[in-house]
C-alpha cells in the first residue's frame, strides 16, 4: 500500500509549494520588484546626504582673465541615479506608486537625520576622542539637513509628476523626450532649492553661481549619458510585470 502511495505522489510529480504562501507572502512576491526599486531608491537619498555635506573644488576652467571654479557637493556622483530610479517608478508603477515611494525615503531621510543628531547630543564614552570629527563631518548641520529634505521632496515630486503628465498627454509615446523634460525640470528645482538654503552666503559670488550652474548641468548630463540604460531597466521592467500579471 505504501509503495503504491508513493509511485502515486511521484508520478504526479512535485508539489507547488507557492500554495501554502500566506498572503502577505504571495503580496511580497508579486511587488517584489517595485520593492526592490523602491529599497534602492532610498538607499541612494540616504547615501547622497551623508557626503553632500562636503562640497568638492575639481580646479577651474580658465576663460581669459577669469577662471570658473568646479564646485559640487558629494551628492553629484550618486544623486543622479536617484532620478533615474525615480523616472522607473513614474514610468511602469504610475504617480501613485512613486510618491509612495519618494515619502517612504523622505521620512526615512528625515529619521536618519534625527538619529544622528541624537548620536551628537549624546556624551562621549571615556577615551573616545572623536567627538568634534564627528560633529564636524556627520553633525546636524540645520541648513543642510532642510535643504536636502526640501530639494529631493520638491524635486522628486514635480519630476514624477511633469513625467506622468507628459506619459498621458503623447499616450506613452516619445519615451527618451519625456525622461529629458522631467529631468530638466526636476533637477532645476532640486539644485535650485538645495544650493541656495545650504551655501547661500557660505559660498558666495561667482562661486556660489558656478556651484549651482555646473551642480544642474553634471546631473542633467548624468542622467543624459545613463539614457540608454534608463529606458532598457524601464522597457526591462514593464515587460517582468506584464508577464507577472499574466502569469497570475
Amino acid at each position: 500500500m505504501n509503495r503504491i502511495e508513493e509511485h502515486v505522489e511521484t508520478s504526479a510529480g512535485p508539489e507547488d509549494s507557492s500554495k501554502y504562501l500566506t498572503p502577505g507572502a504571495r503580496a511580497a512576491t508579486a511587488g517584489a520588484r517595485y520593492a526592490t526599486i523602491s529599497a534602492v531608491f532610498a538607499g541612494i537619498l540616504l547615501i547622497s546626504n551623508v557626503v553632500a555635506v562636503k562640497p568638492i573644488a575639481f580646479g577651474a576652467i580658465p576663460l581669459g582673465e577669469f577662471s570658473l571654479p568646479l564646485v559640487f557637493d558629494g551628492g553629484v556622483f550618486l544623486f543622479p541615479l536617484a532620478y533615474i530610479l525615480g523616472d522607473v517608478l513614474a514610468e511602469v508603477y504610475g504617480l501613485k506608486a512613486t510618491r509612495r515611494t519618494i515619502f517612504i525615503a523622505f521620512g526615512l531621510a528625515l529619521l536618519a537625520s534625527l538619529t544622528i543628531l541624537a548620536v551628537q547630543l549624546s556624551p562621549p564614552a571615556d577615551g573616545w576622542e572623536n567627538q568634534e570629527a564627528f560633529a564636524a563631518v556627520l553633525g546636524f548641520v540645520p541648513r543642510i539637513v532642510a535643504a536636502s529634505l526640501t530639494a529631493f521632496l520638491a524635486g522628486q515630486l514635480l519630476n514624477a509628476w511633469v513625467l506622468d503628465r507628459m506619459r498621458r498627454r503623447t499616450s506613452g509615446r516619445f519615451l527618451r523626450t519625456r525622461l529629458i523634460g522631467s529631468t530638466l525640470v526636476g533637477q532645476l528645482i532640486d539644485t535650485l532649492l538645495f544650493c541656495t538654503i545650504a551655501f547661500a552666503g557660505i559660498i558666495t559670488g561667482l562661486d556660489f553661481v558656478m556651484y549651482v550652474v555646473l551642480g544642474y548641468v553634471v546631473k542633467v548630463l548624468a542622467e543624459v549619458v545613463l539614457l540608454p540604460v534608463t529606458t532598457r531597466v524601464i522597457k526591462a521592467v514593464r515587460r517582468a510585470e506584464e508577464r507577472a500579471a499574466q502569469e497570475a
